[in-house]
């Protein structure tokens, strides 16, 4: 090799290798890793100490909860174009330090709830599978706010989506589980593909998958390539539509709430929802920002449609009917999801993006402190109750006050009213953003699906205190579930105490 060939091979090498910067991408490394050292071990573990690694997978990710802190100094990349620093694959900005503490948290308290699970239907639910499934989805969930380009963002939607529907259908020789495993799966792979799809379009359109430089691109298409730009600007939002369970990708909720076991379909209305609004975030605020005009009234339209639907649902359950409880709560996610989508398309009217996208971070961390709180009550109640009926929480104070508390405060959180004052404050947030942003009728649509939802709520809340019929149950709650309820707990009250700070923390600096 000649002198002068030579330094420009070295060049081109150390172009081509890239510095990894560990730190940055910690939070799902270590969840990851943590997942594979759970199946091993499930290798070697006897079967009399299988909960072990149920407490290791918890310990695991508080770990990656804690791997947060450092990078709370400053906005870090990594896997950036080489010469060109500021277009990366990976960046932990603060949207995604928020974000991934939501997933991280949520990811936790679904653990938490979990151990117990796996301890009661240790015939049904093998150990080490369902541990290293949780910690596989939590990492690809808490990869996918940090992700810059389309393929990395659709790569991690699908680590985080694949093993949930394992997890749907984890239970042996339980058809309901297998079917709901079998409905939420082909539904999502459908979109998935459409989102691919879109991608492609984008792509072919653009030259480009980063982010940053689809959002410059995409504004100078020429103008035969228009029709293909706006097919792949639509086409791509429809598989993150789908994940954040939005009329009408939302058919596959309920059955599959029902069927998945308890503190799964608690993970997927918190971590599930994380992962699909940040998506849809990243995708229309960083990626398409040009394309306003289509997604602004095409996410309006949603937020309206799902938050009707989802509420009309959850009006409509029986309170006898088997799985009602989970069936109101898997409605109620759907309205709640309604709600969200408000701020995005607020995002397509207003100059200050961001402080409409913070609404819907804000709104999200209420969101899932509470309604993980729901669920971890719901998972006391199902263990003397299996059929878990909204009929089966009549007289629940009688027996359960501090329960019963509990469960009336995080309902009333969800309803918007005090003493729920996060809910409240939530709500307000969310609504006056429509207004700022001009969609009065959004806003008016918003009220009357409030006003629903309350029926539902307090009809609920109303339960809980009237006398029992027959000799009242007592429910034991395990020791993790007393440590989940009283996480969801205590976060609740403590931000309904200081509910500005919630929104201060999701609006800052998102980007």
């Amino acid at each position: 090799m000649s002198a002068l060939a030579q330094p420009l091979a070295e060049s081109a090498v150390q172009s081509a290798v890239q510095s990894v910067d560990w730190l940055a991408i910690a939070p799902p490394t270590v969840t990851a890793l943590v997942g594979l050292a759970v199946l091993v071990a499930d290798l070697f573990v006897p079967e009399a100490r299988k909960p072990l690694l149920g407490w290791v997978s918890v310990a695991g990710l508080a770990v990656a909860a804690l791997t947060l802190l450092p990078l709370l100094d400053g906005d870090r990349g990594t896997f950036c174009l080489p010469g060109n620093p500021r277009v990366c694959s990976y960046s932990a900005d603060h949207f995604t330090l928020v974000i991934q503490f939501l997933v991280l948290g949520g990811a936790l308290l679904a653990a938490l709830l979990s151990v117990t699970n796996v301890q009661d239907e240790h015939r049904r639910v093998p150990a080490g599978e369902f541990w290293f499934l949780l910690l596989s989805s939590a990492a690809g969930a808490a990869l996918l706010p940090a992700s810059r380009d389309l393929a990395t963002l659709i790569v991690a939607l699908e680590v985080a989506s694949l093993p949930a529907f394992a997890l749907v259908g984890i239970r042996h020789g339980d058809k309901r589980s297998s079917e709901a495993a079998l409905k939420f799966f082909l539904s999502s792979v459908t979109a998935t593909a459409v989102s691919l799809m879109g991608i492609s379009f984008v792509y072919a359109c653009t030259g480009t998958l980063y982010l940053t430089q689809v959002a410059q691109r995409i504004q100078h298409v020429d103008g035969q390539l228009q029709t293909l730009a706006q097919a792949g600007v639509v086409l791509t939002l429809v598989g993150f539509a789908f994940k954040t369970a939005a009329v009408p990708f939302h058919f596959w909720v309920p059955d599959t709430y029902v069927g998945a076991p308890l503190p799964v379909a608690a993970y997927l209305s918190v971590v599930g929802k994380a992962v699909g609004f940040s998506g849809l975030i990243l995708v229309t605020v960083l990626a398409f920002p040009s394309y306003a005009d289509v997604w602004g009234p095409a996410l309006a339209a949603l937020a309206a449609l799902t938050m009707t639907v989802g509420n009309v649902g959850a009006l409509r359950q029986q309170a006898t009917r088997a799985y009602s409880a989970v069936r109101l709560l898997a409605w109620s996610s759907v309205g709640q999801a309604g709600y969200l989508l408000v701020p995005i398309a607020a995002a397509a009217y207003v100059k200050d993006g961001q402080k409409a996208i913070g609404s819907t971070v804000a709104y999200a961390l209420m969101y899932a402190a509470v309604n993980l709180g729901a669920f971890a009550v719901a998972a006391v109640v199902g263990r003397s109750k299996s059929l878990n009926r909204l009929s089966d929480y009549r007289g629940l104070y009688a027996t359960n006050p501090v329960t019963a508390l509990l469960l009336a405060f995080f309902l009333l959180c969800l309803a918007g009213l005090p003493p729920g004052v996060i809910g409240l404050f939530a709500k307000v947030t969310v609504f006056s953003t429509a207004v700022d942003a001009g969609l009065g009728w959004l806003a008016v649509v918003m009220a009357v699906n409030v006003v629903i939802a309350l029926f539902y709520y307090l009809q609920w809340a109303a339960l809980l205190f009237r006398a029992p019929e027959g000799e009242p149950a007592r429910h034991r709650a395990p020791a993790p579930l007393t440590a989940a309820l009283a996480l969801t707990g205590v976060l609740g009250v403590a931000l309904s105490g200081v509910p500005q700070l919630i929104l201060r923390f999701a609006a800052t600096g998102l980007f």
